[in-house]
């Protein structure tokens, strides 16, 4: 009887500690937040009474809630889509016999592991004033006008989703790379022999085949992404929430660290926390269905 317990439990006891971990540290704050997003809560006052869904009725006439989310869509389609597209060309170059592969492939994990201090000084030496910025010197040596990077909406913008793309694309390259080197290289010995060009076995043969990956790497990035904080964050020269003097790059998380931190509005910032991480789960829902319905149709 015993031998027998030991096999049918054993398997539940190994995988307890993740998940009485995940319980504690993830599963009840997340609870827990929406029943503060039920109340009227402060950092000092702590519970101030009942308000029902006050909070999330606020937040859809709230005009910087929804600035916030459109600026953190839009920077979320400058810096994804490149960003994949270039992480796919790299792994596909470093896929080949080139010299120093090994090297090459080291190198494309240092931006991710660079501290954060090292980005945002090297960032704000590029993005700097119209004055100060070295892009914005090199644009004035070359008698080009000057970008307003802080100032504009789609200049900083941009400046976010460079700031994103230099972090993140060697981190999907390498995934991309793992997932090209499970290829069998019969299959593009076979191409070879067919006549295939490297440009026509890269998307017939090698884009195919990744698709399972891509489709992972598409949801791990727009789950990232809807909760961009850092980069913007390194980039307000104000070293607050606002996301600029207009929120011009202001985005949903950086608002809710605003309404906890510098209002101190524990409700309203955990309803719009909320109403983010049922974004996150609806657009990991649109992209299983995407997947499904492309793979149906072939």
């Amino acid at each position: 009887m015993w031998s027998r317990l030991d096999v049918r439990a054993s398997p539940y006891a190994f995988i307890a500690p993740f998940f009485l971990l995940f319980g504690v540290f993830g599963l009840f704050p997340l609870l827990y937040t929406v029943w503060v997003s039920l109340h009227d809560w402060s950092l000092i006052g702590g519970n101030e009474g009942w308000a029902g869904l006050d909070n999330y009725a606020r937040l859809v006439t709230d005009p910087v809630f929804w600035n916030a989310l459109y600026n953190t869509l839009g920077i979320f389609v400058l810096a994804v889509v490149p960003q994949l597209l270039l992480a796919l060309l790299l792994a596909d170059t470093l896929n080949r016999r080139i010299r120093f592969a090994n090297l090459f492939r080291m190198t494309l994990i240092l931006p991710y592991i660079t501290s954060i201090a090292a980005l945002a000084i090297v960032f704000s030496t590029l993005f700097g004033g119209e004055q100060f910025g070295l892009i914005n010197q090199l644009l004035a040596a070359m008698g080009l006008e000057p970008i307003a990077w802080h100032g504009d909406r789609y200049a900083a913008w941009t400046a976010i989703a460079v700031m994103i793309d230099w972090r993140w694309t060697g981190y999907n390259a390498l995934i991309y790379l793992a997932a090209m080197q499970s290829i069998p290289k019969d299959v593009y010995e076979a191409a070879d022999l067919d006549g295939a060009s490297r440009m026509r076995q890269f998307w017939q043969i090698t884009i195919p085949l990744l698709r399972p990956t891509i489709v992972f790497t598409v949801i791990i990035s727009t789950i990232g992404q809807m909760q961009l904080f850092t980069e913007p964050a390194i980039f307000d020269n104000s070293a607050g929430y606002g996301g600029g003097t207009q929120g011009q790059f202001q985005t949903v998380m950086m608002l809710v660290f605003e309404e906890v931190f510098t209002y101190q509005n524990y409700g309203y910032a955990a309803a719009v926390s909320w109403v983010l991480f049922l974004l996150v789960v609806l657009l990991g829902l649109l992209n299983t269905w995407l997947t499904s319905r492309i793979r149906g149709a072939e």
